[in-house]
């Protein structure tokens, strides 16, 4: 067995006779024959996806149905599975070994983290002390220097990390859409800004209203047990970590792992536009409140 299809067979050993039953009825709908299904356990299920996609379709299609039976723990483990080098004998593994720290754990290394003005797009309005940014109706007038983000409602942070962990907190209550992470110093300003790790930018997204995603290769939809107040956002720059939590319950939301970052990297926020005032509330960030127990992980 090639070390994808056994990583493929350990992932759906994880799931609960229903799980497997439920993941079962999805393929059917991408047109494995349902004959075949019917009797198939966990390897024949693997065999069937992979002769069917091959391996990196295995993997994606892997991906997708975990999605849609809300087993996100595992999408992230399935996304970690690597390929191999193309061509030639293929030595499978996975891509980053990184334990996901607990958020009791991270809160220990929260930083002061204000907005940049000279990087908000013109019809941003950030309050007096650079915590709290809005999308307002009227674009302003304001100098296109480089750093500027001219077409899409961003902003960034004033400090930057080129190294060691850090950690903040944002409040998204009442907001029906927002995007909240970390970019690359070069990210593009002026045209449209592609939310992507391939682009520099690592990022949890709100649409819609209910609509959790994180903007992975390829993009994970969420399914949450509740909607997060207030968001976590944590990095480990030497090991390639961006990890996001509901603060209030200490959940972890979403994990980029074996991220790489060869340059500085800033805090990333869009509050996206106030959609006729149903979107108007600020993003705000907040101070972390953390006792002394946070030092164990």
């Amino acid at each position: 067995m090639a070390k994808l299809e056994e990583d493929l067979w350990k992932t759906l050993q994880d799931l609960k006779e229903e799980e497997f039953n439920k993941f079962k009825w999805f393929l059917k709908l991408d047109g494995i024959p349902v004959a075949q299904l019917e009797k198939a356990n966990r390897q024949d299920t693997v065999d069937l996806m992979v002769q069917k996609h091959q391996d990196d379709g295995a993997r994606k299609l892997t991906i997708k149905v975990l999605e849609k039976i809300s087993r996100n723990d595992l999408v992230q483990l399935v996304q970690s599975f690597s390929l191999g080098p193309k061509g030639g004998a293929q030595k499978e593994e996975y891509t980053c070994k990184v334990k996901t720290p607990k958020q009791k754990w991270a809160k220990q290394f929260a930083v002061e983290v204000t907005l940049d003005p000279d990087t908000a797009h013109p019809h941003l309005v950030l309050s007096d002390d650079g915590k709290q940014v809005h999308h307002g109706d009227v674009r302003k007038k304001l100098s296109n220097n480089p750093n500027r983000f001219y077409r899409c409602v961003n902003v960034l942070g004033k400090q930057s990390f080129s190294s060691g962990r850090f950690y903040f907190e944002v409040q998204v209550k009442q907001k029906t859409a927002w995007t909240l992470g970390v970019a690359k110093e070069s990210i593009e300003r002026k045209g449209d800004v592609t939310l992507a790790p391939e682009y520099g930018l690592w990022t949890l997204c709100l649409e819609n209203g209910d609509e959790y995603k994180a903007i992975d290769d390829p993009s994970v939809r969420l399914s949450l047990n509740h909607q997060p107040q207030k968001v976590g956002v944590f990095v480990d720059y030497e090991e390639g970590l961006v990890s996001f939590y509901d603060v209030d319950s200490a959940d972890l939301i979403y994990s980029f792992t074996g991220c790489s970052f060869t340059e500085k990297i800033y805090p990333f926020f869009s509050p996206n536009i106030n959609n006729n005032g149903r979107n108007s509330v600020p993003l705000i960030i907040c101070p972390v409140k953390y006792t002394s127990w946070c030092s164990n992980q």
